[in-house]
């Protein structure tokens, strides 16, 4: 007898029981309900498979809008810390902007000293030159020599003189040219650094008003999910009353969600900045990398904090938190290792050389993406432990831990040692 025949068979006759049971229940006599049992008929067979239908059919649609509210949350979770990832970027931008203000007010401010200084030459000079009596007339300067040698030495000195003063009179001339090319530098580094400054501060409050969105959505979820898991659960009992345990679990099993499985062949990652292949990397370098995550295991996640100095205070809605986002936590591992990487995921992605998903080894960096096509989607980045792995900082109310890795929306790795 194959499966399929013996599963009808059994369905047949838990429904049997089903009917009889019903029976009971609507009060057939005593003697009615000793009486041996008879076979089901076709109609109430065919009505019980209906009921199991409508059961499963139900436990069907409360896992969809369990998985489908799921689905929301997290995609507004992503894009707040996209918007994160881009007031970040915004910020590294704005103080390096800054910084370059800085270095041009100071050159500007050493040309107008150097000009100062060359403008004092020329009135030493001019003072100079009037009280040796070389401002005199050249002819007669010439004239009142008392001997050929004396005529000689006036008309050298003349001749020194002219020079220097057009050689003072030049370098006059420069300097308030690179004085004021100075100072139209430092005015356009500093409005730049303010204009940046300015849409940093515009795009964390985006990112911020994006944050406290999905935690709303979040928590609205949580007492939605409260509520469906009961009708699941109600539902689930119901079934297995209807078909039993064992073909219930199989029918709950048939409509709930599937995880996305590992990659059966290579995944490229996804283009974006450096495009190099990376090569095998230092082992050593990767490891302190993983040694450093690893030992903040159990440190609150803090939206927007931590770096390179190591945990940090995170931005609103996570003030007073002391902890890491997740490019914080990779940007920190690797700068124990000795590597700079940039603040946010994004970058790290695009500034680090890729890595194939069968090329995955201890150390490397793993992202996600809503788009896993689209690098300017990438929302989260893990450090890749090996044996399908990853220690990472996952979002508010967490904490940094160790975690299997998962595919659905992987976009790619990069290797920071190599």
């Amino acid at each position: 007898m194959d499966s399929g025949t013996r599963s009808t068979r059994v369905l047949a006759l838990r429904m049997a029981g089903t009917a009889v049971a019903v029976a009971l229940a609507v009060g057939l006599t005593p003697s009615t309900a000793t009486a041996a049992p008879r076979r089901p008929s076709d109609t109430q067979i065919a009505q019980a498979q209906a009921q199991a239908d409508a059961v499963a059919g139900r436990i069907g649609e409360l896992t969809g809008r369990l998985a489908a509210a799921q689905d929301t949350v997290d995609a507004a979770r992503a894009q707040a810390v996209i918007a994160l990832d881009e007031y970040q970027a915004t910020e590294a931008a704005a103080q390096t902007a800054k910084q370059q203000a800085d270095t041009a007010a100071a050159a500007a401010a050493q040309a107008t000293a150097d000009l100062g200084v060359a403008r004092d030459d020329v009135v030493a000079f001019a003072r100079r030159s009037y009280m040796q009596g070389s401002t005199y007339p050249e002819a007669a300067a010439l004239l009142t020599a008392g001997d050929p040698g004396q005529l000689i030495e006036r008309a050298a000195l003349l001749e020194a003189a002219g020079a220097h003063r057009s050689d003072v009179l030049d370098t006059v001339t420069v300097l308030q040219q690179q004085a004021a090319a100075a100072d139209e530098v430092a005015r356009t580094t500093l409005a730049s650094a303010t204009a940046l400054q300015e849409q940093a501060a515009a795009t964390l409050a985006v990112a911020q008003a994006a944050e406290a969105s999905a935690r709303e959505q979040a928590a609205a979820l949580d007492t939605q999910q409260a509520q469906l898991q009961t009708e699941l659960a109600a539902a689930q009992a119901q079934l297995s009353g209807l078909i039993g345990e064992r073909a219930a679990a199989d029918r709950v099993a048939q409509v709930a969600p599937q995880p996305t499985p590992a990659p059966t062949v290579s995944v490229p990652p996804a283009p974006s900045g450096n495009q190099e292949q990376a090569g095998s990397g230092n082992a050593s370098a990767a490891q302190q990398a993983i040694d450093a995550a690893m030992a903040y295991l159990g440190t609150p996640y803090a939206w927007g904090g931590g770096g390179t100095r190591g945990p940090g205070p995170g931005q609103a809605p996570d003030l007073g938190i002391i902890g890491f986002d997740c490019s914080g936590l990779t940007q920190y591992a690797y700068a124990q290792a000795g590597i700079s990487i940039p603040r946010n995921s994004r970058a790290q992605y695009a500034a680090l050389p890729k890595v194939s998903s069968d090329d995955l080894q201890a150390g490397d960096l793993v992202f996600w993406a809503t788009d896993p096509s689209n690098p300017s989607t990438i929302y989260h980045v893990a450090l890749y432990l090996g044996n399908g792995k990853v220690v990472q900082a996952p979002e508010s109310g967490d904490v940094v831990k160790v975690s299997t890795m998962w595919w659905r929306g992987y976009a790619g790795a990069a290797r920071p040692s190599a």
